[in-house]
């Protein structure tokens, strides 16, 4: 077995060898520096100490493991921690991370030194993680690209078993959530006109998602410290609509990418004057969005299809997308921890070559989902990135009207056929906003109000008069009580009933 492994190893390498063989013959290799430098250009990142620049920088993780003679990434240390490096402007930090075993880094700039969606500042580059490479699927990646068949790489790396294709884009993203939305599709779509099968020896495509880190160029790959990540320079940038025109048109998936890029290209101010309650919340209280708290079956039934139905290449991906359920959960770290560590032997025991071997670094980053930027993940991306189907709730087979029908009836019949939403619900903005003028008459201007109960300004703006025009009819009213109340009577207009009135009218008759 050790004989098997060790020769596939070295085919493995053999194969890496050929592969910079070839692309050396019609492409330059490019250096770390320039690479990156490329990606992020001069200005993009605050200067190193330079505090007041107010940029954001790039994040590298470097996860430090021991490795066998062979230099197969065997164990993580147990209390191992990964460490974050700030990249800022001048790169001067790639230096340090040629010098780690194992370093990603994804073409995002970032506020802070969290790795996450939320601190997200721009994307300026896509990036495709290409696998079952060999010769003639690397022959034909090249080919597809010469003749636009697939858009042509910015660069092109060996990654030491597959191949890494950078897509730089002529300008950066703002990463804004409905901008990820739209990459995030653009991404998958794209993926599925990649992989295909000329260039790759295994059938299904893998999804990853914008934020995924690569390892970084220079930096040792699966196959050792003697086999580093090596770049080549293939094409120029290239924009978002040339990106597009490469996804077929004749199944609706272009239209349907587009539909949601209109959305995306959505600029900050637009948004504040077409949503104006979602500015207020999302952008000026920067406020979390609202989402369920799910019982813990979801999880437990989770963890239960990851451990039982996963396959090779979506190893990850299953526990990246437990860590994304236990936080929807509310399940504590320390159990997804337990859980998620409890997996390795199973899934490391799934690898057929020792270049796959599934390791505790691969839980590790996996487990930086367990974060509430996260717990709104759709279901459809758990379900392609995990490779495991996730059936839609079933109606039995009833159309949705119907369904809404048959389930309203069952809910009045529980409720007694009685108001059900009496009590129910949080109250309109509208009555807010009346309860706060009402007890608070000397307060009329609308930003204070908009302030003290907790709504937009243009929500004030909207009720405002019709406020004024009621709450000055409910003062009428009460005044013309208490005025009635001091003359000693009330004066009361009643409207018969129709019952009433022909009794009254048959008494007459009979009177007379």
């Amino acid at each position: 077995m050790l004989s098997d492994r060790s020769e596939l190893l070295k085919q493995q390498r053999f194969l890496y060898i050929n592969k910079n063989a070839l692309l050396n013959q019609f492409y330059e290799q490019i250096e770390p520096y320039d690479f990156y430098r490329y990606i992020f250009p001069e200005g993009a990142f605050e200067r190193k100490g330079h505090y007041e620049d107010n940029k954001p920088n790039a994040i590298a993780v470097t996860i430090e493991k021991r490795y066998k003679e062979n230099g197969i990434a065997v164990e993580l240390k147990r209390n191992g921690k990964g460490k974050r490096y700030t990249i800022t402007d001048n790169l001067e930090e790639l230096n340090e991370l040629n010098k780690a075993e194992f370093t990603i880094m994804s073409p995002i700039s970032y506020y802070g030194k969290q790795r996450n969606a939320k601190n997200a500042r721009y994307l300026y580059a896509l990036v495709f993680d290409l696998d079952g490479v060999d010769m003639p699927q690397l022959r034909d990646v090249l080919h597809q690209m010469d003749n636009d068949i697939l858009p042509r790489a910015t660069f092109v790396v060996n990654s030491g078993t597959g191949l890494h294709l950078y897509y730089v884009l002529d300008e950066p993203v703002p990463m804004y959530p409905q901008n990820q939305l739209y990459m995030k599709e653009l991404k998958y779509a794209l993926t599925r006109q990649i992989w295909n099968r000329f260039t790759s020896t295994i059938k299904e495509p893998q999804m990853q998602g914008i934020m995924q880190g690569f390892r970084v160029i220079g930096t040792c790959t699966k196959l050792g410290e003697k086999f580093p990540v090596v770049a080549y320079s293939v094409g120029d940038r290239i924009s978002l609509d040339e990106l597009l025109t490469f996804i077929p048109d004749s199944n609706g998936e272009q239209q349907h990418v587009k539909s949601i890029m209109m959305k995306s290209r959505l600029s900050i101010e637009e948004a504040k004057e077409k949503y104006p309650d979602w500015y207020e919340k999302r952008i000026v209280r920067k406020e979390r969005r609202g989402r369920w708290t799910i019982k813990r079956d979801l999880y437990d039934w989770w963890l239960n299809r990851i451990r039982n139905e996963i396959k090779v290449g979506h190893r990850f991906y299953g526990i990246m997308t437990l860590a994304i359920y236990a936080k929807k959960c509310c399940i504590e770290e320390g159990e997804l921890m337990r859980d998620a560590y409890s997996l390795l032997d199973i899934y490391d025991d799934m690898s057929v070559e020792d270049i796959n071997r599934f390791t505790e670094d691969d839980i590790k980053c996996a487990l930086e989902m367990y974060n509430e930027d996260y717990v709104t993940f759709p279901r459809d991306d758990i379900a392609k990135l995990s490779g495991l189907q996730i059936e839609k709730n079933k109606r039995n087979g009833r159309k949705q009207a119907e369904h809404v029908k048959l389930m309203n009836f069952v809910r009045d019949e529980i409720n007694g056929n009685v108001n059900w939403r009496a009590g129910n619900g949080r109250k309109s903005k509208k009555k807010v906003i009346m309860e706060y003028m009402r007890e608070n008459p000397g307060i009329t201007k609308k930003a204070a109000i908009a302030r003290a109960v907790g709504v937009d300004r243009n929500t004030v703006i909207k009720y405002y008069d019709e406020i004024v025009a009621e709450l000055q009819q409910e003062r009428l009213r009460s005044e013309r009580m208490e005025q009635l109340e001091r003359d000693g009577h009330i004066s009361v207009k009643i409207t018969p009933s129709q019952e009433l009135s022909d009794y009254i009218l048959g008494e007459l008759k009979n009177i007379k």
